[in-house]
């Protein structure tokens, strides 16, 4: 399991004002309807931000993190995965994502990133991706696709996802890594990373050493230093790549 619902966001080292909030439903270009959920800053957005959740999709922390993102300076929009398979019901505790999260095709998360970049894009601005676990692994396989984000963030993803693109990546790579990550092992991060570094592919891979797998949670007091020095790595990332863009 990833976030509780009890879990929230950390927030950003700087802080601004959110300008408008709003739940929303899109359509990808398959049809398919679906959930998402917006944030906005009260000032000129720094860049776009479209956010993949968790095994769980549209979970309240994923709503919250559009908030914190729109704090730091982003338009972002979170989405959920399950559209297709379960409609646009909430994702709480009892949502059943085990019954739906094997029917999500790398296809179907690229159609509805799409459509969700689509409601933020805007000329001259550069987007991004971030994604959590089973959305980390997707948001680095999105830099593989022709949606024209400059960079894509990922927290704890699944190697696999995107060792299998790596030849086709056309966007650097942020890889925040949980040390102590009982889902998938340390070592396979260390192939991937190799393995781009082979492949000439843009990335950055830092190891949160004796971090737990979800550790971006305001929750855990003593990751905390974690996750101020993670936000200050997307900080960083995003002004560079939008500067290269």
């Amino acid at each position: 399991m990833c976030h509780s619902d009890d879990s929230r966001p950390p927030g950003p080292p700087l802080r601004g004002e959110v300008g408008v909030t709003m739940q929303l439903e899109l359509t990808a270009a398959d049809g398919n309807r679906f959930a998402a959920y917006r944030a906005t800053p009260r000032d000129e957005p720094r860049a776009g931000m479209v956010i993949l959740p968790d095994i769980r999709g549209l979970h309240p922390f994923y709503k919250a993190l559009a908030k914190r993102f729109a704090e730091a300076g982003y338009d972002a929009i979170a989405f959920d995965f399950f559209g297709r398979t379960a409609g646009v019901g909430e994702r709480d505790e009892d949502f059943d994502w085990k019954e739906h999260v094997g029917q999500v095709t790398p296809a179907h998360v690229r159609a509805d990133a799409q459509a969700a970049l689509e409601k933020i894009q805007s000329p001259g601005r550069s987007a991004f991706t971030v994604g959590f676990c089973f959305g980390g692994g997707h948001s680095w396989r999105l830099a593989a696709t022709d949606i024209p984000i400059s960079g894509a963030i990922g927290f704890y993803g699944r190697p696999a996802l995107v060792s299998e693109a790596v030849d086709d990546l056309r966007a650097p790579l942020l890889m925040l890594i949980a040390g102590n990550d009982a889902a998938t092992p340390l070592e396979d991060f260390r192939e991937l990373d190799a393995r781009l570094s082979d492949a000439g592919k843009e990335h950055e891979m830092h190891v949160y050493e004796g971090a737990p797998h979800s550790f971006f949670d305001r929750a855990f007091d003593e990751w905390q230093d974690a996750c101020s020095d993670a936000w200050e790595r997307i900080l960083a990332f995003t002004e560079e790549q939008a500067t290269n863009t």
